[in-house]
């Protein structure tokens, strides 16, 4: 894991105003984050780019913003109620608690496994493993069986080598056995301390809220864990208001709340987060191909807004990873410092919901085809968080620059950074400097920053040297830097620096709007 890239999109976050722990001043609340003035605006952007995309260029999909409280009748027809279940170990050392599907793949990248994994390259023997359980694993897992108890581990250990080739070192599957306690049984280590996990235990992840004033008469329902299901027990008033056809999709864009067990690495997994989903409605002969065209569609959306396209991968769920109504199911992943990572996933839902829905509320939830014969359509649904595609922009864009860059005739020879996100997502898009604090150029300066304000986001900037502004503004993302200067009141014109080549133009201030539209629409 990159940690220490980690650290320091974290520090920036805070630093510049982009993202804040929600009640800080309180000591926080697990996992959930505060979106400063500039994190608004980036994550603002990264909407109005979803929905350009998924809603305003197409003709075949309509939007909706539905009620985050629900009948709760909707998630008992849905199945949340019954299964929106995740199983999760407990540590009794360290009492850390780590979600079941992650247990191995937390293990595998821990630091005291990979010594291990290390330690055993060259097909080692069980003297090495016995060495490396008295010297590093007693700092890295000592409470790890093997380094515990190493001669009993390494006879269970021996018993596993048996199954494999001498050559198969991958016990990913089966690291729960090098845990092996004294008794010879099997048991899963912690991914941090090495200590035997608890045996698992199930949670529900929906978090429930009561609607009435008077506890003992109040209803019970749920924050919704998903947008998804809000689309669902709309699709006949959206499906007659619209005066639309199969195939047709409906958009949405909102908060979801799940009681997450395990949450972390920043805003990657919180318990209240955005999303971006479209649940697109299709005839179910025509279900794979839509889900093949929904599958580029996405990946294309997130290279084309800047994203490295070796960063970005498709990954297809096993049959055992899939949800039990989905047909297939495919993420966007992205390659996160702490490991590859769902972005989003685009689902063949099949005609589960709208059945599902059909039932537990008697309505008719169907379509018909040319020949006027009714069917319930399959669903396709590309569902994407907001949070996590700003984390991965975040990244991607975010570059060092060792010794500093050359903006002006002052040396600097501080690391800089630079944020080049693309122009459609960064959250200030020209900033306005002049050259010193004197009036009559601070003066045409704010003139001139009321004027491209009534077109894009700007900021006015007239404190400190015109290099460290210059600096601050690479730093936030800001594609142009409009300099004005004692020049500027004779020729009437400013000097326009672009962030990611450097280069500098002269312009008219009265081409300035002009210039300026050809470059950012």
């Amino acid at each position: 894991m990159n940690q220490n890239l980690m650290e320091k999109i974290v520090s920036l976050c805070k630093r510049r105003g982009f993202i804040f722990r929600s009640s800080e001043i309180y000591g926080g609340l697990g996992s959930c984050y505060d979106y400063g003035p500039l994190g608004v605006e980036l994550k603002n952007n990264i909407k109005k780019a979803w929905w350009k995309k998924v809603v305003q260029e197409r003709e075949d999909v309509v939007g909706l913003d539905s009620a985050i409280l629900l009948n709760p009748k909707v998630w008992e027809a849905s199945g949340h109620v019954a299964g929106f279940k995740d199983p999760f170990y407990s540590c009794p050392f360290c009492k850390k608690q780590f979600r079941g599907d992650q247990i191995y793949d937390l293990i595998w990248n821990g630091d005291w496994w990979q010594s291990l994994l290390k330690d055993m390259a060259g097909h080692k023997t069980s003297k090495d493993l016995f060495n490396w359980a008295k010297t590093k694993g007693k700092d890295l897992a000592p409470n790890l069986a093997l380094v515990l108890r190493p001669e009993v581990t390494l006879s269970w250990i021996s018993d596993i080598h048996k199954t494999f080739k001498q050559t198969d070192l991958d016990f990913r599957n089966f690291i729960g056995r090098i845990a092996a306690s004294a008794d010879g049984l099997a048991a899963i280590p912690c991914p941090l301390c090495g200590e035997a996990l608890s045996e698992p235990t199930s949670a529900n992840l929906m978090l429930s809220t009561s609607i009435g004033p008077v506890q003992a008469t109040a209803q019970k329902t749920y924050l919704r864990p998903e947008t998804a299901q809000g689309i669902f027990v709309n699709f006949n008033n959206v499906l007659q208001s619209s005066r639309t056809k199969i195939p047709f999709g409906i958009a949405q864009i909102g908060k979801s709340f799940r009681n997450e067990i395990t949450p972390g690495n920043f805003i990657f997994r919180t318990r209240e987060f955005e999303q971006m989903e479209l649940e697109f409605f299709v005839h179910p002969q025509e279900a794979k191909k839509w889900h093949q065209y929904w599958l580029k569609e996405r990946l294309d959306w997130y290279v084309k807004l800047g994203i490295k396209k070796e960063n970005l991968r498709l990954r297809e769920h096993k049959k055992n990873e899939l949800a039990h109504y989905a047909q297939a199911c495919s993420d966007v992943e992205y390659k996160f410092p702490f490991n590859w990572s769902e972005l989003e996933g685009i689902a063949n839902r099949g005609d589960f919901d709208l059945k599902q829905h059909g039932k537990f509320s008697g309505e008719n939830l169907f379509s018909r085809d040319e020949n006027g014969k009714k069917f319930i359509p399959y669903v396709i649904e590309p569902s994407a968080g907001v949070d996590r595609p700003l984390l991965a922009f975040f990244i991607d864009a975010y570059e060092e620059i060792g010794g500093g860059r050359t903006t002006t005739t002052e040396s600097n020879k501080e690391t800089e950074v630079v944020l080049h996100l693309h122009k459609d997502l960064a959250p200030i898009k020209i900033a306005i400097l002049p050259l010193a604090k004197k009036e009559k150029l601070t003066k045409l300066a704010r003139d001139i920053s009321r004027e491209i304000k009534r077109y894009w986001t700007a900021q006015y900037d007239e404190v400190g040297s015109i290099g460290r502004r210059y600096r601050r503004q690479d730093e936030i993302g800001t594609l142009y830097c409009l300099t004005i200067d004692f020049e500027s009141l004779e020729d009437k014109k400013v000097t326009i620096r672009d962030r990611d080549t450097m280069k500098q133009k002269r312009v008219a201030i009265a081409e300035l709007t002009g210039y300026l539209k050809e470059k950012l629409e």
